[in-house]
């Protein structure tokens, strides 16, 4: 057995034999013209056909996966219909006298170099999509053909190698596809029926191919490097999607493992397919609202294979803990615009910091305190120290112009911590308008519930805020008196007590009575034994770890 480190771009297990997929040769010849008016009009027509083809493929992955998947090849469209590009490739066939295929080619190169230097690993994985456009055009202009599109579109490495929609795998099997790289538009037209999981040498979580992995539901792995070796077609492989490891001829052990985790993944899958897309509604008709809780940038991809609604809960410190420096403002705004394109119009909550307590960070220098539960966290760094949150706010605001976020701050005690942070809010938003940064100016505000000032307080808080979200992990510690750290509080720390129970429902009165809803993001909401509760006192939002999802969606629909 050989064993294989990757990266995880989709979770999932596939077990099946490999195919390697041959790399199609790009390389194009410099050839002198004669006539660069007449090989300027050829590259028009190409890049003409090339935007139809686009269109082509885009309402093809809108009818299969949704709008919001396929506005990447509206973006494509734009890559070839924006005048920078053609000018770039107008002015060398002008200015060298050299072929369409070559100005492309070059053209294409020189843009994607201009990306892959950009701080943003958003903005890098750009550079394979400028290359997956371009290819398009090449690819037209050499007359190649595609399987896909009524009008003979143009096709990548997976389409020659047989694997897209309506092509023929060997022996009519499916297969684990290993390659060197994989364009966008090649991972779109792959056929699902004959492909059970992806492996790349090359390629990136935050890049449109992954995006789309994810979105196909293929368990997918990049990043392996130099251990690609085209000698591992038909062999038997096991790709754990999740922990991103790629096992070539797997011992019995290993096998047998995976086909127990597979087996159980399925169970959830039926469910899945059971439930995708009905309502959180119970038989007489309330409403709730799923979303599903995430502590990093890649964990979006889990809420959206469990069909959550939203995310109810980012928890941005975890990209402060992993670091061992300050996180800048672009790699917050990298990190927050990601997941905000990746969930489309589902509504994205981020909770601002929440360092300290049980989450300590050497570069914050916070000190040693005696009882640090009680102590300097959360909003109370945030407001003392605001140079950090308005680093966070500004990257927040950002990336709500490519999504729905909206932004929750923790650790509330009083209306007057809500006006503070409101007040840096709205320097951070007039700052932006100053530098001419978009952003979405009603961007919507929350706060935790989390303390039994804030339940006391509700009321008021209610009318400066839109939403609460009740944090049932700290309320309940808070209310009880009780450590969370501490084993030995265990059995008096009891989360169904009337007394944390009596607080929930406090707080849900006080929301209704000033029209914003309330949701629950701690652990209770996953509590299927709460759940009637919950409906009774008239809950808006549940937010729940992604796999709680579906089980919880089911006990609603049945109640």
């Amino acid at each position: 057995m050989r064993t294989i480190q990757g990266v995880s771009v989709s979770a999932g297990i596939a077990i099946g034999t490999v195919r390697v997929l041959a790399a199609v040769d790009y390389a194009v010849e410099r050839r002198l013209i004669d006539d660069p008016q007449a090989e300027m009009d050829r590259f028009r027509a190409a890049r003409d056909t090339a935007v139809a083809q686009l269109k082509q493929l885009r309402d093809n992955v809108a009818a299969e996966f949704g709008e919001n998947k396929a506005e990447l090849f509206d973006a494509h469209r734009l890559m070839l219909q924006d005048p920078d590009y053609a000018e770039c490739v107008e002015g060398l066939i002008a200015q060298d006298k050299v072929n369409a295929e070559f100005a492309v080619k070059s053209v294409a190169e020189q843009f994607a170099a201009m990306f892959a230097a950009m701080d943003s690993s958003t903005m890098q994985a750009r550079a394979a999509d400028v290359k997956d456009v371009s290819r398009r055009v090449m690819n037209v202009l050499q007359g190649k053909r595609d399987s896909t599109a009524q009008d003979g579109s143009v096709q990548g490495d997976a389409v020659q190698n047989g694997i897209v929609q309506n092509g023929t795998a060997q022996n009519g099997e499916s297969h684990i596809i290993f390659a060197e790289d994989l364009a966008p538009s090649e991972t779109a037209q792959l056929d699902r029926a004959k492909v059970l999981g992806l492996v790349t040498a090359k390629g990136s979580a935050n890049s449109h191919t992954a995006i789309l992995a994810r979105t196909m539901g293929l368990p997918a792995i990049t990043g392996i490097g130099d251990a690609f070796d085209p000698a591992d077609d038909g062999h038997v492989a096991v790709i754990d999607g999740t922990s991103g490891a790629v096992f070539v001829d797997p011992d019995e052990a290993t096998l047998t493992e995976y086909r127990r985790r597979k087996a159980e993944a399925e169970e959830h899958l039926s469910l899945l397919r059971k439930l995708k897309g009905k309502p959180t509604e119970t038989k007489s008709g309330q409403r709730v609202h799923l979303y599903a809780n995430i502590s990093r940038p890649s964990d979006a991809a889990a809420v959206l294979a469990n069909d959550a609604e939203g995310i109810g809960l980012f928890r941005s410190e975890f990209l402060y803990l992993e670091r061992e420096d300050w996180p800048t403002e672009e790699f917050q705004f990298d990190a927050y615009g990601q997941v905000a394109q990746e969930m489309g119009d589902r509504p994205v909550i981020i909770r601002t910091l929440d360092i300290g307590a049980d989450k300590q960070v050497d570069y914050f220098n916070l000190g040693h305190e005696d009882n640090p539960a009680l102590g300097y966290r959360a909003i109370r760094i945030c407001l003392t120290r605001p140079e950090i949150f308005k680093v966070q706010l500004r990257a927040l605001l950002r990336a709500s112009a490519y999504g729905n976020i909206a932004i929750m701050l923790p650790m509330i005690t009083s209306v007057q911590e809500v006006r503070d942070a409101k007040r840096i809010l709205e320097e951070a938003k007039s700052e932006l308008r100053g530098e001419r940064i978009d952003f979405n100016e009603s961007i919507q505000i929350g706060v935790m519930i989390e303390t039994p000032a804030s339940v006391i307080m509700a009321d008021e808080l209610a009318a400066e805020v839109d939403f609460f979200s009740i944090g049932t992990n700290d309320l309940t510690q808070y209310t009880l008196a009780c450590d969370r750290q501490n084993p030995s509080l265990e059995r008096f720390a009891d989360p169904h007590s009337p007394a944390v129970l009596r607080m929930i429902q406090m707080t849900i009165e006080a929301a209704h009575r000033h029209g914003i809803w309330c949701g629950i993001c701690g652990e209770l909401g996953a509590d299927l034994s709460l759940t009637d509760t919950f409906l009774r006192l008239g809950i808006d939002e549940l937010s729940v770890s992604p796999t709680s999802v579906l089980p919880l969606r089911n006990v609603i629909r049945n109640h």
